[in-house]
């Protein structure tokens, strides 16, 4: 293998596929990074065995070949060069790759490329196509709602359910639920529904930063896989087996209490009262109260923890329904709202023992339905 390539490309594409480097197998090749030439391109593949992530970047070819080296000193080698053009030659027979670029030259031990876990490749024919800033969005207001620990795998992971021309993803952790619905390019030929790791969404979301370019969504025919292609960036992730909630049943149907206020105003309350509530479970609580005549309704905040004292802040509202008093979790009414895109959102409320629905006023396509705690009066 001979190729040339510029420092600032090849750079960026081992921050692209460096994510997918593996640091705690026992297999020491998944450690590596794949180098390989491939429609004269440079290609750079990484896998951890759940989620592989291959990025090609433009370079000159003047022998074929392929080898693996160490990721993180590759990458932080590269890193280092003067932003120039850089030279790479594989000796074959020390599995030693030259690395030169103005006045810096290195050698990296490498391991045959053979030894390499196959990347597989999905379909040719696309199950969806979506527009990279709009599957961006979605995964940032979905993903993080997912299960972190794998007590439960399926609360790990975000449902994606394909239906004709939109695709519906629901994440849940079991105490709180985010759903957001997305239009498709094209409709697609039949219902699909897939299980996702929420850490693979989110590596996604991070590769497609601010790109416009539309993303390709293929599923291997025996659903174990699925491949999001972009024009110069694949992420294959394994798919998680078992059956997702049913998610739908606990999004309340009506509501007795709904309160319209400031994104901003709702969201600096909470922080504020979250201080505090670091010493309490975490608990703040809302007092909801309608106004009367031609004075706006309020939306009290507070959090109080024995240790260390109280916090209270009042906000104005506008409030339709009766007056409530309920209790959340701080993070969790931080983490929607820093993802609710709309000036004013809207709180709907039944009973202080029922979950409540976060959304977008004017705006449909997302709901986030959020757990009470319970207090001691």
């Amino acid at each position: 293998m001979k190729i040339s390539c510029l420092q600032e490309n090849l750079a960026k594409g081992l921050s692209i596929v460096g994510r997918a480097v593996s640091t705690k197998s026992t297999l020491p090749v998944v450690s590596n990074v794949l180098l390989a030439t491939e429609d004269s391109r440079l290609k750079l593949s990484a896998t951890n065995l759940e989620v592989g992530i291959t990025c090609w970047i433009g370079a000159k070819v003047d022998e074929e070949g392929a080898i693996t080296v160490p990721a993180r000193l590759f990458s932080d080698l590269v890193n280092s060069l003067p932003p120039e053009k850089v030279d790479m030659v594989l000796n074959t027979r020390t599995r030693s790759l030259n690395i030169h670029c103005g006045a810096f030259e290195a050698n990296l031990k490498g391991i045959d490329a053979e030894e390499f876990p196959p990347i597989p490749k999905v379909g040719d024919v696309p199950t969806a196509q979506i527009k990279a800033d709009e599957l961006r969005q979605a995964i940032n207001q979905v993903a993080f709602a997912a299960a972190t620990d794998d007590t439960r795998p399926v609360l790990t992971g975000v449902l994606m359910t394909f239906d004709k021309d939109k695709v519906v993803l629901a994440a849940a952790d079991g105490f709180r639920l985010a759903v957001r619905e997305l239009q498709l390019s094209e409709a697609t030929p039949e219902r699909l529904e897939i299980l996702v790791p929420a850490r693979a969404l989110l590596e996604l979301s991070r590769i497609l930063g601010d790109s416009e370019e539309p993303v390709q969504i293929m599923v291997t025919p025996n659903k174990s896989q699925v491949l999001f292609h972009m024009i110069n960036v694949d992420l294959v992730s394994r798919l998680i087996d078992g059956t997702f909630p049913n998610y739908k049943q606990i999004i309340p149907t009506h509501w007795e209490s709904r309160v319209v206020v400031n994104n901003g105003e709702f969201a600096k309350a909470v922080r504020i009262a979250s201080f505090v509530a670091r010493d309490a479970a975490n608990v703040v609580k809302l007092q909801v109260t309608p106004g009367e005549d031609l004075t706006p309704g309020k939306v009290i905040v507070t959090a109080t923890a024995a240790e260390v004292g109280d916090t209270l802040g009042g906000i104005d509202a506008t409030v339709e329904g009766e007056g409530i008093q309920i209790a959340f979790n701080a993070k969790y009414v931080s983490d929607v709202l820093s993802v609710l895109d709309t000036p004013q959102v809207a709180l709907e409320l039944t009973t202080p023992s029922s979950p409540g629905v976060l959304k977008n006023i004017g705006k449909e396509d997302y709901i986030h339905v959020i757990m009470p705690m319970h207090t001691v009066r």
